[in-house]
């Protein structure tokens, strides 16, 4: 076999595992977070987003839903509408519970635990147009790189052009990175990084030297590390 073909075979077993022991071991957290998001606002449990995976091929992502529901709410920004999310969505999305149900997507085989994040398909020029082009050739996953510089960083600026400009390019840089080091050992990297950072935010202590490893991958722009570091 080619290394590359061994890689996406353990991979996707690896996925198909993980997904199942991952929903079983957090089903009370599915049960609270259900209950949660009843008492907090009226609507349905689930998100389903329409995003572009490999190849850009359009599927539905599943998230716990964390905003109120809105009449002719579009996705035409890249940041999150904050004040449409309520209190205990806003403590599901710091502590990424939103994104569990995305398991379910891994085992129908839609995402990866890793790889790049699915891309809005209103946001396909940015995410992957030109140099990122090359993104669209693998499996989008829970987390990577760039999700991880996105949660330790991008998720405190919410303004829009402000996040263009300190927060997109390095994003989709680290993207690039992924598609070029993407590895067995990597992608456990990744996981045990994305524990870090998510009880990092948890406990008000944020992982800075795995921000701080990420822009050196690619040579991001620095003023993250240090905004990260004031806030710190």
């Amino acid at each position: 076999m080619k290394p590359r073909f061994c890689y996406y075979l353990v991979k996707r077993l690896f996925d198909i595992l993980a997904a199942g022991f991952g929903i079983v071991v957090t089903s009370p957290i599915w049960l609270i977070t259900v209950i949660g998001i009843k008492v907090s606002d009226a609507g349905p449990i689930f998100y389903f987003a329409n995003r572009v995976g490999k190849n850009n091929k359009t599927f539905r992502m599943l998230k716990f839903r964390s905003m109120r529901v809105e009449e002719n709410a579009d996705e035409k920004s890249l940041r999150p509408d904050q004040d449409r999310i309520f209190p205990f969505g806003r403590f599901i999305r710091a502590a990424k519970i939103d994104e569990l149900p995305q398991l379910l997507n891994v085992l129908l085989g839609n995402m990866a635990v890793v790889g790049p994040r699915p891309a809005a398909t209103d946001q396909i020029q940015i995410t992957r147009g030109g140099k990122n082009g090359i993104v669209s050739t693998v499996k989008t996953g829970l987390t990577s790189p760039a999700a991880l510089y996105d949660y330790l960083y991008g998720d405190s600026i919410e303004d829009e052009d402000e996040y263009m400009e300190k927060v997109t390019p390095t994003r989709l840089a680290l993207d690039r990175y992924y598609v070029d080091r993407q590895s067995i050992r990597y992608d456990i990297k990744l996981i045990w990084y994305t524990i870090r950072c998510i009880w990092g935010t948890v406990t008000k202590n944020l992982p800075v030297k795995i921000l701080e490893e990420l822009l050196d991958a690619v040579d991001g722009d620095r003023r993250a590390l240090d905004e990260v570091k004031v806030k710190k």
